[in-house]
């Protein structure tokens, strides 16, 4: 079974590709950070990000999408971007057949670190403990994208296994 987890935005979109395993550690089996040009009109930019989530989808074939829910900013100017942006990475999930599962913050927090005001240095020492990563990851929005991963397994597995 594999999951598709995605940290949303519409400049940097934080990419993982998880694989569950029963024998021992879920593998991480691929991850990026995927950019946007600031160049290109914003509807240029949401195409591109529909377009890269499809090709990943293509070519690693997930049965499921795990995304972060937007939960409080005080910026509405970025906000209503990330919202466009989720739109269309949902929209293309959903086009491919795939279910669909959202999580906030606090949620991926209990899930990865048992606590739900961990701070994310808390949050990114427990990824290495709880899925093997044979990659150097450079990238925050990536480690969110695994984080948010790890919480569909551990909120969805018992379902996920079971369908």
């Amino acid at each position: 079974m594999k999951i598709l987890a995605i940290d949303p935005g519409f400049e940097r979109i934080g990419i993982a590709v998880i694989e569950k395993t029963f024998l021992k550690k879920d593998i991480l089996i691929y991850s990026s950070c995927f950019k946007t040009s600031a160049k290109i009109p914003f509807p240029e930019r949401l195409r591109d990000i529909g377009l890269e989530i499809e090709k990943i989808i293509k070519k690693y074939k997930p049965e499921n999408l795990a995304i972060e829910k937007l939960y409080f900013t005080t910026n509405q100017k970025t906000v209503m971007g990330v919202s466009e942006a989720r739109g269309v990475i949902v929209y293309t999930a959903a086009k491919n057949g795939l279910t669909v599962y959202e999580y906030t913050p606090p949620q991926i927090k209990v899930a990865v670190t048992g606590y739900g005001k961990a701070s994310k240095e808390n949050v990114m020492s427990m990824i290495p403990k709880l899925i093997d990563i044979n990659k150097e990851i450079k990238s925050d929005d990536e480690l969110d994208a695994v984080a948010i991963g790890l919480t569909c397994l551990a909120c969805e597995g018992f379902k996920l296994i079971h369908k």
